[in-house]
């Protein structure tokens, strides 16, 4: 009784303390004696009322670790011959130092890279052959022997002692200054007022940043306050080409994608002055410390196509039905005890669909879902890119926190990915009862954001602290912001066909006899496309659709086609009523083929903008797989 008596003195006085460091720290930023947390200066009465969700949601998990069901977890730091292997080995350039760049992926990736781009990954092999020079206490060939400028003719050798191959020879732009906004300022910026601002998709984030390293005055810069309504609205320049989410393209493509953005998201944090670290993969076990990608390979046995684990949808629906209207939802806690043996009951009933979900109140539900996803094995935002995660607070600019964050999504793999949007469609559920939850979108990021972005590292307090409101206020922009967060940038399917291009480039026959079958096969084709139509002009495609009476048909395009008219079209050929309508919301228009693997076309796509970037390509009219 008196161990007892002790422990809770001891939690109380912890929890009080708590409350006082936070207090102080509070008053220390408004006074200026300490820098405040970017990305605000201030925070509103709400905001600081709020903080208190977020460490009670801290006192929770504290509770519901005691008793070794959660081990903390050291950080396993990488040395600096690891975190760049690792590095070149996700931005899919791990050949650089193997010796077999030659006709290999990393070759039409390289072509595709930007002057910042390619300095980047220059900088990163420069360091690494740097590190394995002292290493092995050995003669290595430096990178400006792969990035020569010059026309030797001895081959550069890589640091394992292969010969490499030469790359395209890029400059490093010249040292830039950081934007004033990025050093500590006086408390009084003018504040930005509401207003619309256009994202482009155009061109990289990363040489979208010369202002910052002019040194001049930037308006992405101001910093906004975290008040409810004080989001700036974005507005995307819609391409031409369409907008493309994340599901439109095909699963090698999407590989590619994560490439491209790791680089880019590396030259971007660069040109920020933002430090780029990484942490170690660290495996571990538990209740539900299960990987995602394990629960969804169980799941896709009984339910093929499944891309979110059936717990977690589960749970999700169980607040849908009976939480959203509840008071408090996600902030009150449900019994411990109740949570404990439910969780118990989940890891031996679930997969026998023996558990009962009618005894899961929705606060359990809650509860349930919080432990998912805290004492997942790999963290849902994962654990090598988290402290990029972590390291987008330092932002200043919003705008540019947002660009970081959608970097980071498309870096995220698939089955993480999904999750993550399953959750934040569910959170933007939760904000939009307010009225009746009483969960503003400020006090929903304070409860969530411990979940996600508490670390198990061995941090102080005081850190952990001030990263508090940044991290929330990341969560905030996730949850506002997550239908922008799920489209691919056309500078980013741009760099995708270029390396599909020079891939294809180097596929050429190995002798004859397969030229001569090759040969004979195009003509075949070709023969076969006159007899089919024999006006197939320039600008005239022809689009297949399997599903529909008519299969096929031949369609010349101008500037305002789009494939919301070929997708109408072919409903009228096919006759209108409720089957055709029926066949118009299940099938899209897709391109297939030339320089992408596949992609669903957006409706307002117009189509002679597709033609002319990929005139090699197929048209097809079917229906989506997710």
């Amino acid at each position: 009784m008196i161990l007892n008596h002790t422990k809770t003195n001891c939690e109380h006085d912890q929890t009080k303390s708590l409350k006082v460091q936070h207090r102080v720290l509070t008053r220390m930023s408004a006074t200026g004696a300490m820098p405040p947390s970017p990305p605000e200066r201030s925070m509103s009465r709400d905001s600081q009322d709020s903080m208190e969700d977020y460490w009670s949601e801290v006192r929770n998990i504290e509770e519901d670790c005691q008793g070794g069901q959660e081990e903390m977890i050291e950080r396993s730091s990488m040395d600096e011959v690891e975190l760049e292997e690792a590095w070149l080995h996700e931005a899919g350039l791990s050949t650089l130092v193997s010796g077999t760049l030659t006709d290999s992926p990393a070759e039409a990736l390289l072509s595709t890279l930007t002057r910042s781009q390619a300095a980047m990954v220059k900088k990163r092999l420069d360091n690494y052959t740097q590190t394995m020079r002292k290493r092995n206490k050995q003669p290595i060939r430096h990178v400006r022997d792969v990035f020569s400028t010059t026309a030797e003719h001895t081959p550069p050798v890589s640091s394992n002692g292969q010969i490499a191959p030469k790359l395209p020879h890029w400059t490093p732009p010249k040292a830039h200054q950081p934007c004033q906004a990025f050093r500590p300022v006086e408390s009084s910026v003018k504040e930005c007022q509401m207003e619309v601002y256009i994202l482009s998709f155009e061109e990289p984030y990363s040489e979208g940043v010369t202002a910052h390293r002019k040194g001049r005055d930037c308006h992405d810069c101001q910093r906004i306050r975290k008040g409810d309504k004080d989001l700036p609205k974005f507005q995307i320049v819609t391409p031409k080409q369409g907008l493309t989410r994340v599901h439109d393209l095909s699963s090698e493509d999407i590989k590619k994608i994560a490439c491209i953005s790791l680089i880019e998201l590396t030259t971007f944090y660069d040109a920020l002055g933002i430090e780029l670290k990484r942490n170690r993969m660290v495996r571990k076990t538990g209740i539900f410390g299960v990987p995602l990608t394990t629960l969804l390979e169980n799941d896709q046995k009984k339910f093929p196509g499944s891309k979110v684990p059936l717990v977690f949808k589960k749970l999700l629906s169980k607040l849908e039905q009976t939480g959203l209207q509840t008071e408090g939802i996600l902030r009150v806690p449900g019994s411990a005890s109740r949570v404990k043996h439910l969780r118990q009951e989940l890891d031996t009933k679930f997969y026998e669909d023996r558990f009962d979900w009618e005894q899961v109140r929705h606060n359990d539900a809650a509860g349930l879902l919080k432990m998912f996803i805290r004492e997942l094995p790999h963290p849902l935002l994962t654990q090598q890119h988290m402290p990029a995660f972590t390291a987008a607070q330092n932002i200043p600019s919003t705008k540019h926190q947002l660009q970081a964050l959608h970097l980071l999504i498309l870096l995220l793999p698939e089955v993480n990915r999904d999750t993550l949007k399953a959750l934040l469609e569910f959170l933007n559920k939760v904000v939009a009862y307010e009225e009746k939850n009483r969960m503003s979108l400020w006090n929903v990021s304070m409860i969530v954001a411990p979940n996600l972005f508490t670390s198990r590292d061995k941090t102080t307090r005081q850190e952990e602290m001030q990263g508090a409101a940044g991290a929330a206020h990341l969560v905030r922009l996730l949850i506002i912001y997550q239908d922008l967060l799920w489209t691919v940038p056309c500078f980013l399917i741009s760099h995708v066909r270029k390396m599909n291009e020079a891939a294809m480039s180097k596929k050429t026959p190995s002798s004859e006899k397969t030229k001569r079958k090759l040969l004979r096969r195009r003509n075949t084709d070709r023969e076969k496309e006159k007899s089919e139509v024999t006006d197939l002009r320039e600008g005239v495609i022809r689009v297949q659709a399997p599903l529909h009476a008519k299969v096929s048909m031949a369609i010349q395009l101008d500037n305002e086609t789009r494939a919301r008219d070929v997708m109408a079209r072919f409903d009228f050929e096919n006759g209108q009523g409720s089957r055709s309508l029926s066949r118009r919301q299940k099938c899209f228009l897709f391109e297939v083929g030339g320089n992408i693997g596949e992609r669903c076309l957006h409706p307002d796509t117009h189509l002679l903008e597709v033609y002319r970037v990929n005139p090699h390509c197929e048209w097809i009219l079917k229906s989506r797989t997710t």
